[in-house]
């Protein structure tokens, strides 16, 4: 009982589930064998690298009561032993056929190679008794009618095919590392299924007197024709015949190859005592279902050419010759080759491929989805439809990508560049266990499945074959992999770059140098040689990032002639390329994170200010890569600055990090505008938001010069104040310092604004940043810095009517909240006064409106092309949502804002103004905003005057989301709602 009992544990310590049953079959075996029961057996240390400990001893026992000898000697050989032990630990069939035909022992005894398919066929014919007959078509030997047996034949190619499935299961399993030549495995099995088909024929013309009427090609599709076959799989095939002598008419041999098609589709399905092969499968042929089994080449030409749909095509990606007359299948895939390799450009190409993706997702039971390793998210038909579509789209160029095989074709892609490296291993390493798993699950009972097992025990029988020791670690393994896929499948197969590149046609890969000049300038470019010497420099040779480049560079040509200025957008693309041709991120990015690469191209061909940025800073351009690029929330902002400054030790340093996150910020807003991701308010909120995390920033930083620093507040003024910069606007600011005993505090802080000042304004890679204190009490004579009780007792007994209207804008902006608070408290009365304006107080700010109008607008500019103090411009609009501001904000509250546009809507509100004088007030407003800042945008530079040539206006127009050659029409809009405007502010502001 005690030796039973070591046993037992011993074996359940492998994997043994029943111990004490595995033990008795450890007894059984021993006795049959000759061995010692007593112990373990040397073979039997393989168990514990067995998928079914318990399946493999039952086997074994089973084994060995039919052929002890031959199973004793097999299991004394260590390298034999563990083949054989987890072959039967893997395939309940397979033991069972063993058993059955224990002479097939020799298929697992043999070294393991992979055959050649000459010698699979050979083997084969010599089972079927097959030969070249006088018409030189293969038969079979006789008529099985004489023998009485018609099935005879099929019955032994039946065995012979569970006879090298014993061969290749056991070379599969007794691998070191199985996933290392499962596409090696799966190759044999395609071979062994063409020898199958090929005796099926040789038996089919047997029964056929008059086969040699008739030529018939049979063409593997699939995983078969890709020669990535499982071990229990449909073969896909479609049929093409053609008369084999003269005299036979084309229905003739249709007739009689459709006969023989039938009947190798029956040899191969059928079931007998000897089992079955497996089904043959005609639905990819033309019509489907639907269809003739077998047609003619020129019904095939015809088909093809008028009829197929595009999935069809993707399917002949895997079309080969498998057996029949590979004269006529070649032809016949020499036929469609060209027709595969360019439906990757037709219409709506991309988006049918991944709607068939998504339909065949949709239509798996709910049962099953997460179980699904072919057809399920993340299993193989996404690894299959991401490779597929990569080498449909770019297959059309280069040669390289037409392999027939998933990994083949990965790794093509990979060389090639259309795949980052690291996309293509986890595809392929995913794709390789994703496989096993299915070829595991199918040889269990040798039937046709592509479902994970549902109960615990099958899930770890899965697992121990792959290496894992439990059912919930191979769920762990399963759900991690198609993550690993999913995510890497949905960033490649729904990227805007393959469906843009998909979008050119071939011939345009092809042209000639003269015939690439026209093109370029029929895109748009002025210059095409200037622009053919940019892309050469970027594509001439075979590093990698050179294939990168030339695979991006139609599409990004096609994105840079629908902006502004494809020329400007070349020459910037070929500079931030080679700026950043050392960084391993910068052409993967464009390739591979989603909208990126036509993100760059129009904002590269449409503004001169984030292209300087980008020239200052290539390293800006990973915001494109981002989802959102909304303007972040200033606070969160502000968090950033401070912690990057914290981590340099001179203010130099640290101010010049707060203003490299300003300057990605900045560019983040910028992209945002010319994307139109967002509108003008949005803009001006993130700009001025940005502007007071910038100086909050810097306070801090210039603090750490000052001993003691004195607690500084910075009120926002202008529009930075009104939440309504532009990217031209300075931060119009006053400076309040804390009432203090420290005699020192005024000249402390005086010192620590002064610094912030210089160290913003110093050129950099980022546009500067100029404080303006130039609305401080007494302008540009009056001190820098006031303490708080200075600040209250100017504006308690100095302050002029324009330093009121001024202060309408008033807000915190940076530093001490408190102060600022205190301050604007304090000032509420003046600019929000009680009775509002005396008749004094408004004609002086008309007579100061009026003076700056004729001042301040240049010599020979047309007033009405001046964005700010032209009639119905900004200032006039400003000024007159302020004037009725200060008239009446001490009656209503809504008034007291610093937003121009929000005043505007309070005063309608307020029964100030009536809805059209409201909505023009406001239009003009928003629609002048927008070309200001379209200004900066497009030509770098800061200008109220709307600018006069064709290509500066047509860049804005298209900014503005305009369209192509809608300058005039720009133009006009201003022109009418300033008109509008400017009626409105004589009722409102000049009217007595």
């Amino acid at each position: 009982m005690q030796r039973v009992t070591t046993i037992d544990a011993e074996l359940a310590r492998r994997g043994a589930e029943d111990g004490e049953r595995a033990a008795q079959m450890h007894q059984q075996i021993a006795a049959l064998i000759g061995a010692d029961p007593a112990a373990l057996a040397p073979w039997e240390e393989h168990l514990e690298h067995c998928a079914d400990v318990d399946l493999a001893m039952a086997a074994v026992a089973d084994l060995a009561a039919v052929a002890p000898a031959d199973t004793a000697a097999a299991l004394d050989d260590d390298a034999v032993a563990r083949r054989l032990v987890r072959l039967l630990g893997v395939s309940s069939e397979l033991g069972r056929h063993l058993a059955a035909h224990p002479e097939d022992l020799t298929q697992v005894v043999r070294e393991p190679a992979r055959m050649p398919a000459a010698e699979i066929t050979a083997d084969l014919c010599t089972d079927v008794g097959a030969f070249i007959d006088g018409s030189g078509f293969l038969v079979a030997e006789g008529d099985p009618l004489a023998e009485g047996d018609p099935l005879a034949g099929a019955d032994r190619l039946r065995l012979a095919n569970d006879r090298h499935l014993v061969r290749i299961a056991s070379r599969d399993v007794g691998a070191i590392e199985s996933i290392d030549i499962v596409d090696d495995i799966a190759a044999e099995l395609a071979d062994l299924a063409d020898a199958i088909v090929t005796l099926a024929l040789a038996l089919a013309r047997a029964e056929n007197p008059d086969h040699a009427d008739a030529r018939l090609a049979i063409i593997a599709m699939g995983k078969c024709g890709a020669q990535e076959l499982n071990y229990i799989s449909d073969v896909d095939v479609i049929h093409v015949a053609e008369p084999a002598r003269e005299g036979v008419t084309s229905q003739q041999a249709v007739m009689v190859a459709s006969r023989l098609a039938g009947a190798v589709a029956r040899i191969c399905s059928a079931h007998s005592g000897a089992g079955s092969i497996w089904q043959v499968d005609a639905a990819l042929r033309p019509e489907g279902n639907a269809g003739p089994l077998v047609r003619t080449m020129d019904s095939m030409t015809t088909y093809y050419r008028k009829w197929a749909k595009n999935w069809e095509f993707q399917a002949l990606l895997k079309a080969r010759p498998m057996a029949g007359d590979l004269k006529l299948g070649q032809q016949f895939c020499d036929l469609v080759a060209p027709m595969v390799w360019q439906v990757g450009e037709k219409e709506h190409f991309v988006a049918q491929v991944r709607a068939m993706r998504a339909r065949v997702v949709d239509l798996i039971p709910a049962k099953e989805k997460d179980r699904q390793i072919k057809l399920g998210s993340g299993g193989l038909r996404d690894v299959e439809f991401t490779v597929q579509l990569l080498q449909l789209v770019h297959g059309r160029h280069d040669e390289k990508l037409r392999d027939r095989s998933t990994l083949g074709a990965l790794k093509a892609l990979a060389a090639g560049g259309y795949i980052s490296r690291g996309d293509a291993e986890r595809l392929d390493n995913a794709y390789r266990l994703e496989r096993l798993m299915e070829h595991r699950v199918q040889m269990f009972r040798m039937r046709r499945t592509h479902l994970l097992p549902a109960d615990d025990r099958g899930l770890r029988r899965i697992g121990r074959s792959i290496g894992v020791r439990s059912a919930d670690q191979t769920r762990e393994v399963w759900g991690a992999t198609t993550r690993a896929v999913l995510r890497t499948h949905n960033k490649v197969f729904f990227s805007p770059l393959v469906e843009a590149v998909a979008r050119i046609p071939s011939d345009e890969f092809r042209l000639a140098p003269a015939a690439v000049e026209d093109r370029m300038r029929a895109l748009g470019f002025k210059d095409p040689k200037a622009a053919l010497g940019h892309i050469g420099a970027l594509t001439q040779g075979t590093s990698r990032a050179v294939r990168i480049q030339a695979q991006l560079m139609p599409v990004m040509l096609e994105w840079l002639a629908d902006a502004p200025s494809p020329d400007r957008g070349m020459v910037a693309f070929r500079r931030v390329s080679e700026a950043l041709g050392e960084s391993p991120w910068y052409l993967r990015a464009l390739r591979d994170e989603g909208a990126m690469a036509q993100r760059l191209a129009t904002v590269l061909a449409s503004s001169r200010y984030a292209v300087d940025m980008l020239y200052r800073a290539p390293e800006t351009v990973q915001i494109l890569a981002e989802d959102d690029l909304r303007p972040r929330p200033g606070s969160d902002v502000a968090r950033e600055m401070t912690a990057v400054a914290a981590r340099h030790e001179t203010v130099e340093d640290a101010v010049a990090a707060v203003r490299a996150v300003r300057r990605r910020e900045l560019f983040r807003i910028v992209v945002a505008n010319i994307l139109d991701k967002t509108d003008c308010l949005e803009t001006g909120r993130g700009l001025s938001d940005l502007a007071g995390a910038t100086i909050d920033a810097g306070l801090t930083v210039v603090a750490r010069e000052a001993e003691n620093p004195p607690r500084i507040g910075v009120v926002a003024m202008g529009r930075w104040g009104g939440a309504e910069m532009s990217y031209a606007s300075d931060a119009d600011a006053l400076f309040v310092v804390e009432d203090s005993s420290d005699p020192e505090a005024t000249s402390k802080a005086t010192a620590m604004v002064s610094r912030l000042r210089n160290l913003l304004a110093l050129p950099g890679p980022d546009p500067k940043l100029d404080l303006d204190a130039g609305l401080r009490p007494e302008g540009k004579s009056g001190p820098l810095v006031r303490t708080l009780s200075s600040y209250l007792g100017y504006y308690r007994s100095w302050s002029s009517t324009w330093e009121s209207q001024a202060l309408v804008r008033a807000r915190h902006g940076a530093g001490d909240r408190a102060l600022t608070s205190t301050l604007l408290e304090a000032i509420d009365r003046l600019r929000w006064p009680d009775g509002g304006l005396t008749a004094s107080q408004f004609a002086e700010i008309r007579r100061l409106k009026a003076r700056m109008e004729t001042e301040r607008i240049p010599r020979g500019v047309d007033r009405q092309r001046h964005l700010k103090l032209g009639p119905g411009g900004l200032s006039d609009v400003e000024w007159t949502a302020q004037v009725l501001q200060m008239q009446h904000a001490a009656e209503l509250p809504a008034l007291r804002t610093t937003s121009t546009v929000e005043a505007l809507d309070a005063a309608l509100d307020g029964g100030l103004m009536t809805e059209d004088q409201h909505d023009a007030l406001r239009q003009a407003w928003i629609h002048a905003s927008r070309m200001r800042n379209a200004i900066v945008v497009t030509r770098g530079r800061a200008s109220d005057v709307i600018p006069t040539g064709i290509e500066d206006l047509d860049a804005m127009a298209r900014i503005m989301g305009l369209g192509l050659g809608s300058s005039e029409t720009m133009v006009e809009d201003h022109l009418r709602l300033s008109r509008r405007a400017s009626k409105v502010v004589e009722e409102l502001f000049w009217t007595p």
